[in-house]
């Protein structure tokens, strides 16, 4: 895995400086443009066969009073996904995007069900402020499951990846892997999840605190992070990210959680970070220091904290106008319109 060469990001930029409007009118979305050309390799990006993949998991430190929602609720968005009745499922059809839901370890066992991908590591990871995760075999075999899952995708012609997640619990893992790579103290990114009071806040950034304290995850290590205070569907999502950068797929980031795995999968490849685009901010305090620390400015800022992939389709949408732009509109020259130079080349 390289970073990827600048040359159709060149091509973009001198096909938008030959558009009908004023250079760089169009202001972020002529740079998401040239994003989407350099990690493509093609001038205009495809566009063509949006999937977001949507991993559940549950998390062993909701014992610990962390979230507002009991853990039956994974399963039970699990068959909101598969139904297609949740936001991911409805924004989604918005950009005529796919989803792909995937049990990567709900704690409920749910069952052969159409349109769910199995690919269980454990009936949910340990809870991380008592003891591990999961085991590094774990870790490294959800990551695999992510990659393939990939994989698969690609045989349907997959040309652009959103990332999705549903986990009860999931916030303060990805607090604890955010805390553990960037440094920054436990606290500063620990936010309300699921809109927890202060007394479950507390209860929250204690284990998130414990878990560092007693684990030491190794910051240079991906893996060794995801090991000690994952979750099996944050690594899960670490694997869709590597598989998507080694072939070249923009792989569109959804929020905090979307934002930990890249963490994660950027310690395991640093050329990942190449490949990413940041959707939104989320409304999580962590998601802002992921941000900074991989380099990206998001696109969209609407104070959204649902996760599932919902930043993801928006962010899709935008790709998709991105691309269209490239591909549809006229140049000065070819609408007989005065006032632009066609650049040369």
């Amino acid at each position: 895995m390289v970073v990827p060469p600048a040359d159709a990001a060149e091509a973009a930029r001198r096909r938008l400086d030959a558009l009908t409007k004023p250079r760089g009118s169009l202001g972020r979305l002529e740079e998401l443009a040239q994003t989407l050309c350099r990690i493509s390799g093609q001038c205009p990006p495809p566009t063509r066969q949006a999937v977001i993949f949507t991993l559940a998991g549950d998390h062993g430190v909701v014992e610990e009073g962390v979230s507002a929602y009991p853990q039956i609720v994974t399963s039970q968005m699990v068959e909101n996904f598969l139904r297609g009745g949740a936001a991911v499922n409805v924004l989604a059809r918005q950009v005529n995007a796919k989803v792909i839901v995937a049990d990567f370890g709900v704690a409920t066992p749910l069952g052969p069900r159409p349109g769910l991908e199995s690919v269980r590591i454990g009936p949910g990871t340990a809870n991380f402020s008592r003891a591990p995760a999961m085991t590094r075999t774990e870790a490294e075999r959800a990551v695999d499951a992510g990659i393939t899952l990939v994989e698969q995708a690609r045989r349907d012609g997959l040309d652009l990846i959103g990332t999705g997640e549903m986990g009860i619990g999931n916030t303060a893992a990805a607090s604890a892997i955010t805390a553990a790579i960037t440094g920054i103290a436990a606290r500063d990114v620990t936010g309300r999840g699921t809109g927890v009071d202060d007394a479950a806040w507390e209860r929250k950034a204690v284990a998130v605190e414990r878990a560092l304290a007693v684990h030491r995850p190794d910051a240079q290590d991906g893996l060794d992070v995801l090991a000690k205070v994952g979750g099996f569907e944050i690594a899960g999502l670490a694997g869709v990210m590597l598989a998507g950068a080694a072939h070249r797929i923009p792989v569109i980031l959804d929020g905090f959680i979307a934002g930990a795995a890249a963490l994660t999968a950027v310690r395991i490849a640093p050329a990942v970070r190449h490949y990413l685009i940041a959707a939104h901010r989320s409304a999580e305090p962590g998601h802002r220091h992921i941000l900074d620390a991989l380099g990206l400015t998001p696109y969209l800022e609407l104070d959204m904290r649902l996760g599932e992939g919902t930043g993801a389709a928006l962010g899709i949408g935008l790709a998709r106008a991105a691309g269209a732009i490239l591909r549809d509109m006229a140049t000065f020259k070819s609408a007989g319109v005065s006032g632009g130079d066609e650049p040369a080349g």
